[in-house]
């Protein structure tokens, strides 16, 4: 018997990003509906993002080891976490893709543990 309701997760990344390739795969083999939002193409909304950082901060959820980290100089920059939420919105490169929500439950990164508790509540 199906469920009820239809399972469905929102899913913020670039079609670039292996990892935001490796979430959607994950969750279409699992017949979860993938509401997906390219980073490449639209903007994170600030209160979204914000979402994200007030469960991780927003350190956690920068890719120091990125190209884009390295090329803006933001290992050497003292910025404002403002200031740094900006840029973050203007380059979604700097984030560890994707941004993974689902229900209450929100994920960073390739985080298939995180992904599987999003399916089981």
């Amino acid at each position: 018997m199906s469920k009820p309701t239809e399972m469905s997760v929102q899913m913020f990344g670039t079609k670039k990003s292996s990892a935001t390739r490796a979430a959607e795969r994950y969750f279409k083999e699992r017949r979860v509906k993938v509401i997906f939002v390219d980073l490449g193409q639209r903007p994170i909304a600030k209160g979204e993002l914000g979402r994200f950082v007030q469960k991780f901060g927003l350190t956690a959820l920068l890719d120091m080891e990125g190209k884009k980290y390295e090329q803006l100089g933001l290992a050497y920059l003292r910025i404002s976490e403002e200031s740094l939420l900006e840029r973050v919105i203007a380059n979604p490169e700097l984030l560890k893709l994707p941004l993974v929500r689902g229900g209450k439950t929100l994920s960073y990164g390739e985080d298939v543990a995180a992904w599987s508790a999003m399916l089981e509540s």
